[in-house]
């Protein structure tokens, strides 16, 4: 389908690759890796014929379509999300034009809702939605098209996880070609049939997925060391014959063929392997030991407007605790995060940090954190305190680090990368360190041994740490401590994630993450998973609230015994639905799916609208009972 054949590209004195050769069938499914600066991005574009290559040849199989997602899309004007998704084609016949696919306009819908958008999100301008979910609009427009061969430069960046694991699963059933650049571990070992590293200018090749290339780039590597130390010891030999004999007149021919010898061997020689490309590389400061409690959250109320996310909230962690948060969408978990950061002010009840203790927060929109007009260096200097003295060539060691350097300092803030926006707010980290660390998708935007340098550093990390992820690699490597939030209530599992897995019957670790079942009833999460305790209840005579009869009291117990048995019906019913929707032939029967897929957002609003009424007769009976 796409032959690409000795192919260079330079852009000054900078070789970004030579002589790369590709050929793409139609049933490939190939993942594409390297550093960020690699050139992967250019390679698309050459692809695309948006760049010329400087020699070499792209050639596309008469009649072979294509379909590309970019980084980033273009701001979004009047049309809708449905006129995006299916690229303005008519979908009513007019006089004029009477061939119309029927099959379109539903075909966009299906794939709009399972990229996350809600019932009445298609018919909506488009301009009213935020970057990412107009990114989403354009992902259903390829998949809508479905065209021979799909090119995706980071495809999952602006994609939560439940709509990446869709779209993952949409993948694996896909007619197409599949050509994508991605950080994500995980949606290359579930997709990839091959991986195409470019290092050091050249494009290298390797059957199977991710975890396959890293087994066989190892292979690679060690052969060829041995290799180059062979052909090293060959030359070293025949080097000490030439120093020792060639200047004596006897051995002078046989000393010049063995100099011949060494021409030959070094013409012919491997290179020694490298590692080629630049990479962050950092250790966190320790930061200032804080006391044994770190922060508290007591009879914590929040809600934005109508939606209320959380009642009568109690939250502890203590020094060193490694949490990491999990629970479906819309849970709470980046409200939990941003509370426990003070960045979100809270609506009722008490946060209290510990003794000694500094909140550092990494969004996971990076410019929360940052000023579109401000410099990298600017962004950096502002940090200098009459505490930590931060000079300029400390802060330059720093961004060299993260590899700002030379005049990337001086790049503002408005024109970086999702990459370098994530890795300027890690560089500012490094300045004051806090004992608090809260982190929201922090490896979005990274590419992977950039996500390894990040886990490698917080491994030595002494403070605390709370995290939001979707990379479960990241997350294995980490969290000693999973949280699960869900409904306003967190419950928590005092082991690492492949604990959490086995308590709480997870079948696949990456779903998981967004699961919404409960291991027995929920509780508050308190210290190192002690459940909270109810509030003593003020004594009748205090409260002046009369004291309920039995009867009265055996019909409370009846009403929560009724509400609890609602919720675990609509929890088993959810669970039934989201099982029947990850089966691949659920998608083959168009109808069925997008029946339970309506069937699902009913019952999560019901499940919603039970659990509330469950908590608050719980509530009720409880104070009932201490009466």
């Amino acid at each position: 389908m796409l032959t690409i054949a000795d192919v260079s590209k330079s852009y000054g004195t900078r070789e970004l690759f030579s002589d790369v050769s590709l050929f793409v069938a139609r049933t490939d499914r190939l993942g594409l890796v390297g550093p960020n600066g690699a050139g992967k991005s250019t390679l698309f574009g050459l692809i695309l014929g948006e760049e010329r290559p400087d020699t070499g040849t792209i050639e596309w199989e008469r009649g072979a379509d294509f379909g590309y997602l970019p980084q980033e899309s273009a701001p979004a004007g009047d049309e809708t999300i449905l006129t995006i998704a299916t690229s303005g084609k008519a979908l009513e016949p007019t006089e004029d034009n009477w061939d119309i696919d029927y099959t379109l306009e539903p075909r966009a819908r299906t794939i709009l809702a399972g990229l996350g958008f809600k019932e009445g999100d298609a018919d909506k301008a488009a301009k009213s939605f935020s970057g990412g979910w107009i990114m989403r609009a354009h992902l259903a427009r390829l998949l809508t098209a479905e065209p021979a061969l799909l090119l995706l430069d980071e495809p999952t960046n602006h994609l939560d996880l439940e709509a990446l694991l869709w779209f993952q699963d949409y993948l694996t059933r896909y007619p197409g070609g599949l050509v994508v650049i991605s950080h994500d571990r995980a949606f290359l070992n579930a997709l990839c049939t091959g991986m195409l590293e470019l290092r050091a200018g050249t494009l290298h090749y390797y059957h199977g997925n991710y975890d396959d290339f890293l087994v066989e780039k190892e292979a690679r590597k060690e052969q060829q060391m041995a290799q180059f130390k062979n052909q090293q010891r060959e030359i070293a030999h025949l080097q000490v014959f030439v120093d020792r004999f060639g200047a004596k007149a006897s051995m002078a021919s046989r000393a010049k063929s063995k100099e011949k010898q060494i021409e030959r061997l070094k013409d012919a020689a491997v290179e020694e392997p490298s590692e080629e490309l630049k990479r962050i590389n950092f250790k966190f400061p320790q930061p200032v030991r804080s006391g044994l409690k770190v922060i508290d959250l007591k009879k914590v109320r929040q809600a934005y407007g109508e939606k209320v996310v959380y009642t009568d909230l109690n939250f502890a962690a203590e020094r060193g605790q490694r949490i990491v948060l999990v629970g479906p969408n819309g849970s709470g978990k980046s409200t939990l995060l941003k509370i426990l950061a003070g960045t979100l002010a809270i609506q009722g009840g008490v946060r209290e940090l510990g003794s000694n203790v500094t909140a550092g927060y990494f969004a996971q929109q990076r410019t929360d954190t940052l000023r579109e007009d401000a410099t990298v260096f600017e962004m950096m200097m502002e940090l200098r305190t009459n505490e930590n003295q931060l000079s300029e060539q400390q802060a330059r060691a720093i961004l060299g680090s993260f590899l700002f350097r030379k005049d990337d300092v001086h790049k503002k803030v408005g024109v970086l990368s999702g990459g370098e926006k994530s890795r300027l707010n890690l560089a500012r980290l490094l300045v004051d360190p806090p004992n608090l660390l809260l982190m929201d998708e922090p490896t979005t935007h990274l590419d992977i041994g950039s996500i390894d340098a990040m886990v490698n550093a917080l491994k030595g990390y002494t403070g605390t740490l709370i995290f939001i992820s979707h990379d479960v690699h990241f997350i294995r490597s980490l969290a000693e401590t999973v949280l699960h939030v869900h409904s306003g209530r967190l419950t928590s599992y005092a082991g690492n994630y492949d604990y959490y897995l086995d308590k709480s019957k997870a079948t696949n670790a990456r779903a998981a993450l967004t699961a919404g079942f409960t291991d027995g009833r929920p509780s508050d999460h308190k210290g190192k998973g002690e459940a909270a305790k109810p509030a003593a209840a003020a004594s009748p005579a205090a409260s002046g609230v009369k004291k309920p009869t039995p009867n009265e009291l055996r019909r409370q117990r009846e009403e929560v015994g009724q509400l609890e048995k609602t919720v675990s019906e609509l929890e088993a019913k959810q669970g039934d639905i989201t099982a029947a929707l990850e089966d691949p032939a659920t998608y083959a029967d168009k109808s069925r799916f997008h029946r339970l897929n309506i069937e699902l957002s009913t019952i999560t609003e019901q499940l919603s609208s039970a659990t509330a009424k469950w908590e608050a007769a719980a509530t009720a009976l409880t104070e009932a009972e201490a009466r």
